[in-house]
């Protein structure tokens, strides 16, 4: 069987994470099988998509590398993917639709009622093979019985949901529905569908929830939902994959760091768990801190210029070798790309802010009498590099009779305003001797 499955996004609001969990498995499913993957944009209810939401679902799969294989060609390269196709949009489909309706009319499954027309649906029991529930019975309920059928075109002229996503399906050749278990409730009508039309219906996932730590439900208010939380706080996009892999599917040997090649060679759906996956925003920025520890260094140089330009930092305004020569300090130190700016701007900052009630700790006059004796063994130095400045500053502290910590900790806070930071020695030489001069220099004159 040739794989065929599709991730079908309501252009409504932003891309929540759930839905984007449902693409990678879709898009991995279709990646382990060598099947085709395909993006089907649901926008039937003109009331509410937008284009901006469309934008948000187009950037958000490809910010996860998320491609789809197939679609109408399209002159716009912003929703293109493979092959230079764009997704599917039901809106223009609607000529298919009618076919249909007027094929289900035809056979007595269809008929107009109070200018809806409406499907015809069996008064039995369906039964809904499930490769992830599992036999899935389900029975008409008491308002149902009294009138089972349900519309598939409003008055307005307008189809709904459940007839366009059976439609599509059927169109497509679609073989897996891979969705969220809330789906679930709507299935018996789609097989009911799929039969009405001749046809037998794809085999459907049904993939456990993601809810909150505490158990509840995530909605669009709980913190990490929407994807764009992960775009805007520098999250690395493969450790976002990685870790929504992991909800709801279960590598074999409890494999948690996985590149993405080996969740695709591994990933299958009698793997996915029955269970509703907790999301943990704390696993995950580890696992993104994981992740950006081991970026080549050009890949996080790119990424954490980019985050200073995000913050509005102008890089611009400092040589290329110096820009790259402060990001380097900095691998290995953050969890996410957001946290540069605030971690290591002093580098392109003119001046940096101390808090005063932490100058008032660390600025006492016993240490601002040892960062002066510090301070003129530094402009005693004519190679100023990491290594000379970690031999004065031993050097300093034994001659005072003092431990390093005394000198370490004024001398960060004059070059940086922080307490912490990248390696003071390293951060030292790269700011350069006439900057580490002007800043303690500035320190003991406030003094």
């Amino acid at each position: 069987m040739n794989v065929r499955v599709r991730f079908a996004p309501s252009p409504t609001g932003y891309l929540h994470i759930g839905g984007a969990r449902t693409a990678l498995f879709n898009w991995l499913y279709a990646r382990h099988t060598g099947g085709t993957f395909i993006l089907r944009i649901e926008d039937t209810d003109t009331a509410r998509n937008t284009q901006e939401a469309t934008d948000v679902i187009l950037h958000g799969l490809r910010w996860l590398g998320l491609d789809w294989d197939e679609g109408p060609a399209t002159p716009d390269p912003k929703g293109a993917s493979k092959g230079d196709c764009g997704p599917y949009f039901q809106s223009q489909r609607n000529d298919i639709y009618r076919k249909r309706i007027e094929e289900l009319r035809d056979k007595g499954m269809a008929y107009e009622h109070e200018g809806a027309i409406k499907f015809k649906m069996g008064r039995d029991a369906v039964v809904i093979p499930d490769l992830v529930v599992g036999d899935v019975r389900r029975e008409l309920t008491d308002r149902e019985a009294v009138d089972p059928d349900f519309v598939i075109v409003r008055s307005d002229g307008q189809p709904v949901f459940h007839f366009v996503n059976v439609v599509d399906d059927l169109e497509m050749k679609i073989t897996h529905v891979i969705r969220g278990e809330d789906h679930l409730t709507n299935t018996a009508k789609h097989i009911a569908m799929f039969r009405a039309f001749g046809v037998e219906a794809p085999k459907y996932a049904h993939i456990p929830l993601i809810l909150n730590p505490d158990g509840t439900k995530m909605s669009k208010r709980d913190l990490g939902a929407s994807l764009q939380t992960y775009v805007d706080e520098g999250f690395d996009p493969a450790a976002v994959v990685n870790y929504l892999s992991l909800l709801g599917w279960s590598p074999k040997e409890n494999r948690e760091k996985m590149p993405i090649e080996e969740i695709v060679q591994r990933f299958d759906l009698p793997q996915i768990l029955r269970h509703n996956a907790r999301f943990d925003m704390t696993k995950l920025q580890w696992l993104d801190g994981e992740y950006l520890r081991e970026l080549p260094d050009d890949k996080f140089q790119t990424m954490a210029a980019d985050a200073f330009r995000s913050a509005g930092v102008a890089l611009d305004k400092f040589p290329a070798s110096y820009v790259s020569a402060a990001i380097a300090t900095c691998k290995g130190k953050v969890k996410r790309f957001s946290e540069l700016p605030a971690y290591a701007g002093f580098y392109f900052a003119d001046d940096v802010k101390i808090d005063p009630a932490v100058a008032a700790t660390d600025f006492t006059l016993d240490n601002l009498a040892r960062l002066k004796k510090f301070r003129d063994a530094l402009d005693a130095l004519s190679d100023f590099n990491a290594s000379t400045i970690e031999q004065t500053i031993k050097a300093t502290a034994k001659e005072l009779g003092v431990k390093l910590g005394l000198l370490i900790h004024p001398t960060r806070l004059a070059c940086t305003g922080s307490t912490s930071g990248p390696s003071l020695y390293h951060l030292m030489e790269v700011i350069g001797k006439p900057t580490v001069m002007k800043r303690l220099d500035s320190v003991l004159v406030a003094a």
